[in-house]
């Protein structure tokens, strides 16, 4: 009989990166490359840029808000306003105040809020592991789909004071529709939303599509061709015009069994081309020290406000999810573009920002890796009981026997003669 080698059950154990990780890795290099030889800022405020990448955007929120449960939410709804709300603030709040307190520099501010979400495209594509519950990642994924709003809004008021302590006279341009122009965005969210309930409803009780059996689906869905009709003009429309708060919320609502498998491959491939569109803006020069301690900031930041405040709103909780929250933060797209709006006003951002979300990316796929391999020895210890001493066979003694001679049993009873 052969001997197992003892190191060759080791070796099954320990996880195999994501071949969406490797990819990723390929689409940085690949971005960097190009950005090397070619100047992507001229494709800055054109409209291919901006349809492009409110593109992949909306992609990133409809496909993460999409594979939310409404169960989960509904349970944890609290847990989720607090997020999006309370939690972003605090973790701008600490970020920005480590930044300046380091760099002593007021328009650092600005940084804070820039990686306080979560990337909804990068949650999306890298949520799909078996070590967080489908409570959890509900959550998750509600949060980084719901932050945006919430960053909006602590621009407009922290980047005005940011820009005139830096020594700027004027109003910034970031915020030149003020409190005003992030109303009108609500509202003409909320029409982008209806109209695209509306659609949604209208082709499921005109066209509504049926089972094998020909009975009706309830509730009433359109046929496949309508759907993805719906579904890809609320997209574009949502793209051109940047209203992202009406694709999360759709995502909830506009659903059929077909979409999971496409959008999925769609998921990650908008993934991929949003890391290639950072690598460019990586080569043309960025600021380490900054960006190391802006993605290091934003790592703990989550890691402070997932495993204190999450408590506090959503109970019931396990360990391991509770740490799986904590370890969440990515950042991607988003960040980005945020930076690439500030860029303006507060020049070199985007420098800081692009190592910072390498450096965060980089921390949660690690943070990612080491907990697998954690949970991986401790099912192996729980599977593996400790041997304990070889139980030798209990010979019967004399003063055991039966009247009639026949031994008594090992457990203590007499054997029938």
């Amino acid at each position: 009989m052969e001997r197992s080698r003892p190191d060759e059950s080791r070796r099954r154990k320990l996880p195999a990166v994501p071949a969406v990780l490797l990819g990723a890795l390929g689409a940085l290099l690949l971005g960097t490359s190009v950005g090397l030889v070619s100047d992507p800022t001229r494709l800055v405020g054109t409209t291919g840029y901006v349809i492009a990448t409110g593109l992949l955007l909306a992609m990133g929120l409809y496909g993460s808000t999409y594979g939310i449960e409404l169960a989960d939410l509904r349970r944890d709804l609290r847990g989720v306003v607090a997020a999006v709300t309370l939690g972003v603030v605090l973790k701008a709040a600490m970020i920005s105040g480590v930044m300046v307190w380091a760099f002593d520099r007021p328009q650092y501010l600005v940084l804070g809020i820039v990686v306080a979400q979560i990337d909804p495209l990068s949650v999306a594509a890298l949520t799909k592991d078996g070590h967080m519950s489908q409570r959890a990642r509900s959550l998750l994924t509600a949060w980084a789909a719901f932050d945006d709003p919430m960053t909006v809004l602590l621009t407009l008021y922290v980047a005005g004071y940011a820009y005139t302590a830096a020594g700027h006279t004027g109003t910034p341009s970031v915020v030149g529709g003020g409190a005003r122009g992030y109303a009108l965005g609500l509202v003409l969210n909320g029409l982008l939303l209806a109209g695209a309930l509306l659609a949604w409803w209208a082709c499921g009780r005109l066209w509504p599509a049926r089972r094998e059996d020909e009975e009706p689906v309830r509730p009433r869905r359109p046929v496949t061709p309508l759907a993805v009709l719906v579904v890809v003009v609320m997209l574009g429309l949502a793209a051109a015009n940047m209203l992202m708060l009406a694709v999360a919320v759709a995502g909830l609502f506009l659903r059929a069994p077909v979409f999971a498998r496409p959008l999925a491959r769609a998921v990650t491939g908008a993934f991929l081309l949003a890391t290639v569109l950072l690598g460019l803006f990586v080569a043309q020069g960025v600021a380490f020290k900054p960006g190391l301690l802006l993605g290091g900031s934003a790592f703990l930041a989550q890691a402070v406000v997932a495993i204190l405040l999450m408590p506090l709103f959503v109970r019931g909780l396990s360990a391991r999810d509770r740490i799986l929250l904590g370890i969440g933060q990515q950042n991607g797209l988003t960040a980005v573009l945020l930076a690439l709006t500030l860029e303006r006003d507060f020049p070199k951002t985007v420098g800081v920002v692009a190592p910072a979300v390498v450096t965060v990316n980089l921390l949660h796929y690690g943070a990612r890796i080491g907990f697998g391999c954690w949970s991986r020895h401790r099912a192996g210890k729980k599977r593996q009981p400790a041997a304990g001493p070889k139980r030798l066979p209990r010979h019967p003694d004399p003063a055991d026997r039966t009247p009639g001679g026949a031994p008594a049993t090992s457990d203590g009873l007499r054997s029938s003669a």
